[in-house]
């Protein structure tokens, strides 16, 4: 649509586009992305539809595996790396569904984890990954309160040249039809077009429940601020080690109400951390519990109506915010 000059941000136009290489589409998955991400996308229009597929998996794929390398190596885990990323569930789910959660995960894990040893190549990596900036929501208070401002800086300078360069390409009237597209997003949240059985926050699994819709935002918002409180009572006065990394990766799932099951591939980096730096008391265990959680999580919400990650995700977050008093590295 972009290389022939027009819009995602048409639903009609869009749901007819998707159409011609799925006449039986059931539903419609809207386009919600915001429009600096549309010059990732643009590249990927010049080729035909499964060749276009394949590259995408292949390159972003491609950037997971090197981020989960970058954290093995960094942190001295002797594990193979491909049989991480081979053995994970949620490493499947993203195939198989063809979405952006190797890319926004690759982003998010490459740039936390050289916070310190290359600030402004993770600030560069850091304003990618804001095509999906509902991940974010903890990063500025772990980085601000760490001292990195020349990494929070220089992600919002490579947000604003990515926001430049989509202005420049596609018009000003991108965003006007972006947020126009966005009141969607919301509805189909809430009324669960998604699928709660497919999502994992806390918000998803209480409307799973039948919890009323006030009560599963409220307890949302509360276990959004709660965790923000936590991240930055870790952060204050410190200076920023792998473990903040890993505790920050740890609790975006959590922090945000809309978040999927092959968002879940972005666990993959505090699990590593967890394994490099030898478990203590029973952080094995709950390290199994996650890994297997990934893969039963969306059968049992389906089938039985019960949301099993939401608690899987904040046991991992607990057993790594229970180290802040200790060395985190050692």
């Amino acid at each position: 649509m972009l290389v022939a000059g027009g819009s995602p941000y048409d639903a009609a136009a869009h749901l007819e586009t998707m159409k011609a290489f799925a006449p039986d589409l059931p539903g419609y998955p809207a386009y919600w992305y915001p429009p600096l991400f549309l010059v990732l996308c643009w590249p990927f229009g010049l080729f035909a539809y499964f060749p276009a597929l394949v590259a995408w998996m292949a390159l972003s794929g491609a950037a997971y595996f090197a981020a989960l390398r970058l954290w093995a190596k960094g942190l001295g885990l002797n594990a193979p790396v491909w049989l991480w990323f081979v053995a994970f569930p949620p490493v499947v789910t993203t195939i198989t569904h063809g979405q952006t959660s190797f890319l926004v995960a690759a982003l998010l894990g490459a740039s936390l984890f050289l916070v310190r040893r290359r600030p402004l190549l993770a600030g560069l990596l850091l304003g990618l990954a804001t095509f999906k900036p509902q991940f974010g929501l903890l990063i500025p208070f772990a980085l601000l309160l760490t001292g990195n401002v020349r990494v929070g800086l220089m992600a919002v300078v490579s947000m604003s040249v990515l926001i430049t360069i989509a202005t420049l390409a596609f018009g000003p009237q991108v965003w006007t039809d972006w947020y126009a597209l966005t009141t969607t997003a919301n509805a189909a949240m809430e009324q669960g077009a998604v699928g709660y059985g497919k999502m994992v926050s806390p918000f998803a699994g209480l409307m799973l429940m039948g919890a009323p819709e006030m009560l599963a935002y409220g307890v949302q918002v509360a276990i959004s601020l709660s965790l923000a409180a936590l991240v930055a009572m870790a952060s204050w006065k410190r200076d920023w080690t792998d473990w903040h990394a890993a505790l920050v990766l740890a609790g975006a799932p959590l922090a945000t109400p809309f978040v999927l099951d092959y968002d879940l591939v972005i666990l993959a980096f505090p699990l590593i951390y967890l394994a490099a730096t030898g478990y203590r008391d029973w952080e094995k265990s709950v390290s199994v519990l996650v890994f297997v959680a990934t893969l039963v999580a969306r059968p049992i919400a389906l089938n039985i109506g019960v949301p099993i990650m939401p608690v899987a995700i904040a046991l991992l977050f607990w057993v790594l915010w229970r180290r802040r008093g200790a060395a985190p590295d050692s």
